[in-house]
């Protein structure tokens, strides 16, 4: 029996969790990756060098490493102090590489060999792009750590585009047509996953594709951007930049996590997403599953994803078992 040939879709910790799991099943795996980032490390990398976003590339790469545990450590370890504070050793690589071969394409391939990744991991689109937020008063909040910055107005917000326009990836295209499953990770909605669909060519590539599109809910709501969404409002926001009809199933986690943790989250505004009103949603065929993590998570000091967030948080071989037998 051939390997099941699965393109997922995302940005940075959603898309992480979601391969690391995958690429322990007999697949074929192409992890498609946003290329609008400007914030933190990735932001003055671009600014600097005039490289495209390394950072979401990277934790795919490593999420994809077959590597020893020190080359995937090494990749993700971020300098806590002088003049490279901040940054990750990984994203810095991969931006001389990008400047060395001439192109982030051939500098993922180059790290992809180094990393000995299983499957292969695709910028969404090989141009240079800001992402635009335009609120209903006019407004417009251009790049995405400024997005970030000023998430309290995404409530105000009419639409998402990119600045300029660009063009999907070609080799992401031919990925889709021989695609089985094609997957849209859990992460941020309005930073991570719909600057992909903003992208010329992908939602109609996705449109035509035989594969069955299975959307992964999110755990938890992002203060700021999604209060008190519920898992049918990232769908139907989702929708509106994909078109509808074409999501065939929705995966969430329906196990409760503990009332400390709870507490913690709701301290920083964040909620269980929690699955909202069906009758509103068209076609989609919602599956709940057990998928919370119960390892205890050790954190690096100099790693910045070191904070409460990564306390609850799906299992990766879990959802992994789910996507490869749906």
């Amino acid at each position: 029996m051939s390997n099941q040939k699965i393109v997922t879709i995302g940005g940075g910790a959603g898309s992480f969790m979601v391969l690391s799991g995958l690429k322990k099943r007999p697949v074929d795996l192409t992890a498609v990756v946003s290329m609008s980032d400007d914030s933190g490390s990735t932001g003055i990398l671009r600014d600097e060098l005039g490289v495209l976003p390394p950072g979401d590339v990277r934790q795919c790469l490593v999420a994809l490493s077959q590597s020893s545990q020190v080359l995937r450590d090494l990749f993700n370890y971020r300098y806590a102090s002088g003049g490279l504070s901040g940054h990750s050793f990984g994203n810095i690589f991969l931006s001389t590489l990008e400047k060395v071969t001439g192109g982030l394409d051939l500098a993922i391939s180059e790290a992809g060999r180094i990393l000995r990744i299983k499957g292969r991991v695709l910028p969404v689109t090989l141009g240079n792009t800001r992402l635009v937020a335009t609120l209903k008063d006019g407004r417009e909040i251009i790049g995405e750590g400024k997005i970030y910055a000023n998430a309290a107005d995404l409530s105000k917000l009419k639409k998402l585009s990119l600045r300029p326009a660009v063009s999907v990836n070609p080799e992401i295209i031919e990925a889709i047509k021989q695609a089985d499953k094609i997957i849209i990770n859990p992460g941020d909605l309005y930073v991570s996953l719909i600057p992909n669909f903003l992208v010329q060519g992908l939602s109609q590539a996705i449109a035509k594709a035989q594969a069955k599109v299975i959307y992964v809910g999110n755990l938890m709501t992002k203060p700021g951007q999604t209060d008190g969404y519920s898992l049918v409002d990232y769908l139907l926001e989702i929708e509106k930049y994909l078109g509808q009809g074409i999501i065939d199933y929705a995966i969430y986690n329906k196990e409760r996590p503990s009332d400390q943790l709870l507490k913690k989250y709701a301290r920083q505004g964040e909620t269980v997403v929690l699955p909202g009103d069906f009758s509103k949603l068209r076609g989609i065929k919602l599956l709940s599953y057990n998928l919370l993590s119960h390892k205890v998570s050790h954190a690096k000091k100099s790693d910045n994803l070191a904070n409460f967030r990564s306390l609850i948080r799906h299992d990766s071989d879990k959802l992994a078992e789910v996507i490869y037998k749906l």
